[in-house]
């Protein structure tokens, strides 16, 4: 009697939930094409993944929502109530969601990888340092003098940056 009454629902529920899967399965290999293509390293290429996986979850919760009846109303009152507050909350630590968002554009477009040797144009603090690391918040970046400094990632995207040498990073092999 339940499945006969709520079938469309159910069958609607599966068929969001494959489509779902498929494109976050799709979305998983464009990604680390991207990435590898990029030569973005492993850890970079997980997190902007899961990055996708979240906002499909979150996408997936609001058609699910929808097939199981909730009116557009309710819809705008609830996820208007949800952004205030999230709003508020992100207002108090608006730098660490800019880091994090830089941190996905830099994904997609940063021309700098790990092991360059980039010079930052910055007044205050000029920096000429190698890539250490890149990660969701900052660059790790090592001085000439061994020091490592972390560089916000909003703050790399902001100012001029130069790319000094190539892969300078020392892997080991002399050439000859």
């Amino acid at each position: 009697m339940f499945f006969e009454t709520h079938f469309k629902v159910i069958i609607s529920c599966v068929i969001l939930l494959v489509v779902l899967l498929i494109i976050r399965y799709i979305v998983l290999i464009l990604v680390k094409k991207i990435g590898r293509k990029s030569g973005i390293n492993e850890a970079r290429i997980h997190l902007i993944q899961r990055y996708s996986t979240v906002t499909l979850f979150l996408i997936g919760l609001l058609f699910l929502s929808v097939i199981l009846g909730a009116k557009p109303q309710d819809l705008a009152l609830v996820f208007s109530s949800v952004f205030a507050v999230i709003g508020i909350a992100l207002f108090a630590i608006w730098s660490i969601l800019s880091n994090i968002t830089s941190g996905v554009i830099m994904f997609f477009s940063f021309p700098y990888k790990v092991g360059d040797k980039i010079s930052i144009h910055d007044k205050d603090f000029p920096i000429e340092a190698v890539i250490e690391d890149i990660r969701a918040f900052q660059l790790h970046l090592r001085l000439d003098n061994g020091n490592l400094v972390t560089y916000p990632n909003n703050l790399i995207l902001q100012k001029a940056v130069t790319l000094v040498q190539k892969d300078a990073i020392d892997d080991g092999h002399d050439a000859i």
